[in-house]
């Protein structure tokens, strides 16, 4: 399921190029020393891969909490359910604004961005970075997803930090020469993109299911455990 975390990064960088290019577009990097310009973007990706280490983490630890009490392939169903039908009957969830309650912390955020953006010291760009990985974004809620269903903190921040790195190199593309994807590139993989959450939402489900498929639908550890005391 790991995988899924670098598909949702890779496509959810197209997507991101509409919010977080404008950013990274404007990163006041060095574009006079090469070396110096390399350091200021990675320290703004290892800013961005903090924080969705972090948000893997906490729901890591949600998710640990699902797996103690037994509810982990429950949870794994639930949540490639909601993945497919927030992509077949969107307006089902456009009817909940679940950003309302964030949008003084996204204000928050953007106001701090905006600061860091003018600035020119190196330090500033793991800050930008950093607040960067706060924004709103519907890829980053459903990697989120994925962070949860995972059975532990480390778990779900390796998740989201695989995330992370899905996104660098279009990003990384952004910086150095601006906004090159063409309309026709973007508009394609905007078109894929319910088709790939979907698929995801199914491998979820089958994972929750249990059905003893070999890295698609492992039998659960507690089944597994409890068959082989019955062996005895």
């Amino acid at each position: 399921m790991f995988l899924s975390a670098i598909i949702f990064g890779l496509l959810g960088s197209f997507h991101c190029i509409g919010m977080c290019g404008p950013i990274a577009f404007m990163l006041p990097v060095d574009r006079r020393n090469k070396v110096t310009q390399f350091f200021q973007i990675t320290s703004y990706h290892l800013g961005r891969l903090f924080t969705y280490s972090l948000i893997g983490f906490l729901f890591g630890l949600l998710g640990k909490g699902f797996y103690f009490f037994g509810f982990q392939q429950q949870l794994s169903i639930i949540v490639g359910v909601l993945m497919i039908l927030a992509i077949l009957v969107p307006k089902t969830f456009q009817k909940y604004n679940f950003s309302n309650p964030m949008n003084r912390l996204v204000m928050k955020v953007k106001s701090s961005l905006g600061k860091e953006l003018r600035k020119k010291g190196n330090d500033t760009f793991f800050t930008i970075g950093f607040l960067n990985g706060f924004l709103p974004c519907g890829l980053v809620y459903m990697a989120v997803f994925g962070a949860l269903t995972t059975t532990s903190m480390l778990s779900g921040s390796f998740y989201m930090f695989l995330f992370g790195l899905g996104t660098i190199p279009l990003m990384t593309a952004v910086v150095y020469v601006g906004n090159f994807a063409n309309g026709f590139i973007r508009k394609r993989v905007q078109q894929a993109i319910p088709y790939v959450v979907v698929v995801i939402g199914i491998l979820f489900i089958l994972r929750g299911l249990g059905l003893g498929i070999p890295y698609v639908s492992p039998v659960p550890v507690t089944d597994f455990h409890n068959a082989t005391q019955g062996c005895h």
